[in-house]
């Protein structure tokens, strides 16, 4: 058989029928613990000289299929699912961080990776640099001797900015660093990061991959490519690990060696497990990712085209409309469509946006994005309500802004929704 096409990776990658009972979906293996053989069998999971079960904490058999999954449609070697995007930049960063080392990140990032980045790692002395995400020389100039990595998002939460991820894994290379790309709001249908130079790629599976909205999860993938033995700056990966009697991981697994660290080291001991449910849930989900996707970008071109010539909206931020900045950027990563999340600005700034997001009818106003259903949300009035004016503006969330998660209902629908809340600013 060739090579399997990405809509039947989608649905096959990873599953078998259970060879107990033959059933053909996974199944749910709620289960914590697992039975081993005898005591020399115990002991070589314990000490990584055999792969298998131990603890639903460390690895569960529904939660291997979700992995072996995502890592097939990223074309990387292995992944680790856990329990949600933050805790999967949380394992990162423990993998590759010392006290008092720095990484380089984006601007133009999630709120909440911001959030975790410029606060919370605070606790471990991890210190993040910024960089713009439109000038890639920018990255560069904000490396040290203390740097261990560079992090952008594919295309950017909330305003939809797709980013030169070639260029930017170019001054990684020349650094010897790895590129962490969260492909969250791409996702593998609409870009690959590791094609272009990416070595890690993070999701919140909570978003598109799940695709429904019920269930939280996270995912590492490791492109399988990075020497993390060239030079001791990432102990975790070259050097004898005590917990194993001595084994260097990247020695012993070679280009699946960071995947084993995030579990063996991260996983492990700090602890953020995917449930077997919420795997199970995301697995069903992704079937149907390729086509979620394509309706998502279709409608929200749609949507998009639609609010440019709004005589109540000022300017629309969407890489898929053809005049927009980030077109040509889109055209190169994401050729399938530029994704469902866009924002737009209306005319009446602050009052207008929290009546819009008021009168909606077919939209939900809530803080996700990457659900079947149409979202919506006006950072200034919810999100970002404590900054100043001025501070929501540097951030992107201007009083004039308004977010859109656009759905896979009928488009005329979702247009019609958005028109009878516009009528009514």
């Amino acid at each position: 058989m060739t090579e399997p096409k990405f809509e039947t990776l989608a649905i096959h990658a990873g599953a078998q029928p259970d060879p107990a009972t033959g059933a053909r979906a996974t199944p749910i293996y709620q289960t914590t613990s697992f039975v081993f053989d005898d005591v020399d069998h115990a002991a070589s999971l314990f000490g990584l000289q055999q792969f298998g079960n131990i603890y639903t904490r460390i690895m569960n058999p529904t939660q291997a299929v979700l992995e072996e999954r995502v890592a097939a449609l990223e074309g990387g070697t292995a992944a680790l699912a856990v329990a949600s995007g933050h805790a999967a930049q949380l394992l990162v960063f423990q993998a590759l961080m010392q006290p008092g080392d720095e990484f380089v990140a984006s601007r133009k990032l999630y709120g909440g990776s911001i959030n975790q980045f410029g606060h919370a790692f605070k606790s471990f002395d991890w210190r993040v640099k910024w960089a713009d995400p439109f000038d890639p020389a920018s990255f560069e100039a904000q490396i040290t001797e203390k740097t261990k990595a560079i992090f952008i998002e594919s295309i950017a939460n909330p305003g939809g900015v797709v980013l030169d991820i070639a260029a930017i894994a170019e001054v990684a290379r020349r650094h010897k660093l790895p590129l962490i790309v969260d492909n969250t709001m791409a996702t593998p249908y609409l870009c690959k990061p590791l094609d272009h130079g990416a070595d890690i790629v993070v999701h919140s599976l909570t978003k598109f991959m799940g695709g429904h909205g019920n269930s939280m999860g996270g995912v590492i993938v490791d492109g399988g490519k990075f020497d993390w033995s060239a030079d001791d700056r990432y102990p975790m990966l070259s050097q004898p690990r005590p917990e194993y009697n001595g084994i260097v991981l990247h020695e012993t697994f070679g280009n699946f060696g960071f995947a084993i660290a995030c579990r063996v080291l991260g996983l492990r001991d700090l602890g953020p497990a995917i449930s077997p449910f919420n795997a199970f849930m995301i697995l069903t989900g992704i079937e149907t990712l390729p086509l979620r996707m394509q309706r998502h970008c279709d409608n929200a071109r749609q949507v998009a085209e639609h609010l440019r010539g709004h005589e109540k909206v000022s300017w629309v931020s969407y890489a898929g409309l053809p005049e927009d900045p980030g077109h040509a950027m889109m055209q190169k990563y994401c050729p399938k469509g530029a994704g469902a999340v866009f924002t737009f600005g209306l005319k009446g700034g602050f009052d207008a946006g929290v009546t819009f997001v008021e009168a909606l009818e077919l939209f939900s106003h809530l803080a996700n994005i990457g659900d079947t259903r149409s979202l919506v949300i006006h950072p200034a009035s919810t999100t970002h309500r404590q900054l100043s004016d001025e501070q929501k503006t540097a951030a992107g969330a201007g009083p004039d802004v308004v977010r859109l998660s656009i759905g896979i209902e009928d488009a005329s629908d979702i247009i019609a929704d958005l028109d009878q809340a516009l009528a009514k600013v």
